[in-house]
């Protein structure tokens, strides 16, 4: 007797697929729920993987692992506490500003004479949004409104700062245990295939690690330069559009490319003259990433070629946001590794 299980009719076949949908379904639905879980989870992963480097090379001089963890904690601590009381203060004043002043920001930018150009050829249908967006920032019925709004942003940065701290403590846990957890998960394999399975894994780890340290380093040098650029030619929100330059600048290719076209936005409201300034100016930021900062910084790192950066940064994005596009990338160089180490051997072997 063998115990095969066998489907005799159309009833236990539909059975079957209806329970399997429901399964999915159920599966969905929990990784639906625990969706801010797996994101705190997949980034503070990163993180500690981003630090590693960082806390082997402390250990180099002699310090223990716990020791150099503590050392690197207590420096992004430092950052925090430093962007905290330096930066963010400004941050929220910009914001202030900007929102304070934005009917007559809205009415500067329907005098510029490209935007008039702009307004003829489309029968006035840019001059009519921009009048019906200052008047309505502008009525003070619609502030509590607006209120509620900033109600709600308030909300949004406390959750933020809430999960930034469950992010920091998770990627504590992770670099303490970053030994011991490899130490299982090689455990699970074969023996025979053991060895083969780690060096691997630390090759996908290291470059992982160091993709996300490159990749923080080129996104606080364009955040520099742009805060100099904007400040220099007298656009305004040059904090603002920096952060966001940081951010965007952890996506390769297509984050440069939008933090390019937002400061360029914004310095037309200052004169067209500006914004052909910055965007000229980001453009030359470009291609010196592209060929000198990028090259340098990213040698070590598994290379991408930059139709798959882009696919899986607009893949990554859709899915999980910023997050998302930022992990994507180290997954597909970690796939590519997979393939140049395992499956094209194989293939040889055939």
């Amino acid at each position: 007797m063998q115990g095969n299980f066998k489907i005799s009719n159309a009833f236990q076949l539909g059975l079957l697929g209806g329970l399997g949908v429901l399964a999915a379904l159920v599966i969905g639905g929990a990784i639906s729920t625990l969706a801010n879980v797996i994101t705190y989870v997949a980034a503070s992963i990163f993180i500690a993987l981003g630090l590693e480097p960082i806390v082997v090379r402390i250990t180099k001089f002699g310090a223990s692992r716990r020791i150099a963890i503590l050392i690197v904690m207590a420096s992004l601590l430092a950052i925090l506490a430093f962007l905290i009381a330096m930066v963010f203060p400004t941050l929220a004043s910009q914001a202030a500003n900007f929102i304070k002043n934005a009917p007559t920001f809205i009415s500067g930018i329907n005098e510029i004479p490209i935007v008039v150009r702009l307004d003829n050829q489309f029968g006035g249908a840019i001059s009519d949004a921009l009048v019906n967006a200052g008047a309505y920032l502008g009525d003070s019925t619609n502030w509590p409104k607006m209120l509620g709004g900033v109600v709600q942003v308030g909300l949004s940065i406390f959750n933020g700062f809430f999960g930034a701290l469950i992010v920091l403590v998770l990627s504590l846990y992770f670099m303490a245990s970053m030994t011991s957890f490899k130490r299982w998960i090689y455990g699970l394999v074969a023996a025979s295939k053991r060895d083969k399975f780690s060096d691997l894994a630390e090759q996908i780890a290291d470059s992982v690690g160091r993709y996300v340290m490159s990749q923080v380093s080129i996104g606080t040098i364009q955040s520099i330069l742009v805060f100099i650029l904007l400040t220099v030619t007298g656009v305004p929100f040059a904090l603002i559009i920096a952060a966001i330059a940081f951010l965007l600048g952890l996506i390769p290719l297509v984050g440069t490319i939008t933090a390019a076209t937002i400061a360029s936005l914004v310095a037309l409201s200052v004169s067209p003259t500006t914004a052909i300034i910055v965007a000229v100016s980001y453009l030359i930021y470009m291609q010196i990433e592209a060929y000198v900062i990028s090259p340098r910084i990213m040698s070590r790192a598994v290379e991408v070629p930059g139709a798959v950066v882009v696919v899986a940064a607009l893949a990554g994005g859709a899915l999980l946001g910023v997050l998302g596009a930022l992990v994507a990338i180290p997954i597909a160089a970690s796939i590519i590794l997979v393939v140049r180490q395992v499956l094209v051997p194989y293939q040889d072997q055939r």
